[in-house]
């Protein structure tokens, strides 16, 4: 079955079908998850679609289950340079060189990627001198399309099995994924000059696949990653000490501003996003609230209800208790502090001069 599968997807991507092709060779990696070439033709599939990360993902997965297949490189090699990516095309085409000598196309694009890095090399201090961005592309006209397609219905991407967010620091970002329980041989990561490709694949558990291209260069070989008992933490070294807008790569977002390190105290928190609601401090808002009242400036019988609430309020048992008794049996017209005098008889009403004291009958 999956290697029919295979035959109607390299079919269909020798008929420009690479959608489809896409779509036939997941299905038969599906079947056979641990067949090489798939994931190596998966990977052309995806470069043909722009989906340069995954496929950069595919030729790793392909080098992981056979070191030896050249074109597993030379796949990599190319969505890397699609992705500027030069120093990880330059390495991966360099260790294809070595499967297949005969090979012209590996010294050819050696040759290419030296170049773009030598001119990387040698813009880079202009860059930093003057960054500058220029995004605005001249608008095209308009032409009217004839017989235009029906547009499909967009469907909704999966929500992600394992949550992540970032933080970051003037010299170093670090990614954090929120997996329990994950040994760490189930873990995969692997980092390129601009890009960074984490795998899951636990026992019991749904493969969990995480690829991108991060908002600027990271330096490879001083990243690292822990697995810990509820997450795995991963630290990019940052090429440059800029702040990241963002995690993953936007055109849209303008050249970010230089960190300086030296003005960062080495004490201070970093300070990241998260999904979680911000909690709120309720005592510090009844106390906030507290003190608004008692600062509150009243007049008249509010003032006067507000000072014996407050004598209430500090009072002893004994003082409450006589409150309440000289209130209630005087309706009103009498409020003494005294339990000892109010405990040992009924308080009669004392009204107002000129007012008396008429008793309702009900």
């Amino acid at each position: 079955m999956a290697s029919d599968l295979e035959t109607k997807a390299k079919e269909a991507f020798i008929d420009d079908h690479f959608e489809l092709a896409l779509d036939l060779y997941s299905q038969a990696i599906q079947l056979n998850p641990k067949n090489a070439e798939l994931y190596a033709d998966r990977a052309q599939a995806n470069i043909k679609l722009n989906n340069l990360t995954e496929a950069v993902a595919d030729a790793n997965k392909a080098i992981e289950l056979d070191p030896s297949m050249s074109k597993a490189y030379l796949r990599k090699a190319t969505a890397c340079m699609k992705l500027e990516e030069y120093q990880t095309a330059k390495a991966a085409l360099e260790t294809g060189a070595t499967l297949a000598p005969g090979e012209l196309r590996f010294s050819k694009l050696i040759k290419e990627c030296e170049e773009r890095i030598a001119e990387e090399t040698d813009e880079l201090p202009k860059q930093m001198l003057k960054e500058v961005t220029t995004n605005s592309v001249p608008a095209k006209e308009v032409e009217p399309v004839k017989d235009a397609p029906v547009p499909m219905a967009v469907v909704a991407p999966p929500k992600p099995i394992y949550r992540h967010e970032f933080y970051q620091k003037p010299e170093e970002v670090v990614v954090t994924v929120f997996a329990k329980g994950i040994p760490r041989e189930c873990v995969k990561v692997d980092y390129g000059e601009q890009i960074l490709s984490l795998s899951i694949e636990a026992p019991g558990k749904d493969a969990y696949h995480f690829q991108l291209r991060l908002f600027r260069k990271i330096i490879p070989e001083k990243c690292r990653y822990d697995v810990l008992s509820t997450k795995i933490e991963i630290r990019l070294a940052k090429a440059e000490p800029i702040h990241w807008a963002s995690l993953e790569f936007s055109r849209e977002v303008a050249v970010p501003q230089r960190v300086n390190v030296s003005s960062v105290s080495a004490n201070q928190r970093p300070v990241y996003p998260s999904s979680k609601p911000k909690r709120v401090d309720w005592d510090k808002i009844e106390a906030q609230v507290k003190k608004e009242e008692k600062d509150e400036k009243l007049d008249g019988d509010a003032a006067l209800n507000k000072f014996f609430r407050d004598i209430y309020q500090d009072a002893d048992e004994d003082t409450r208790r006589a409150m309440q008794k000289s209130f209630v049996e005087s309706n009103g017209t009498v409020l003494s502090t005294n339990w000892k005098e109010v405990g040992a008889k009924k308080v009669e009403g004392s009204p107002p001069d000129g007012m008396e004291v008429k008793k309702w009958e009900y």
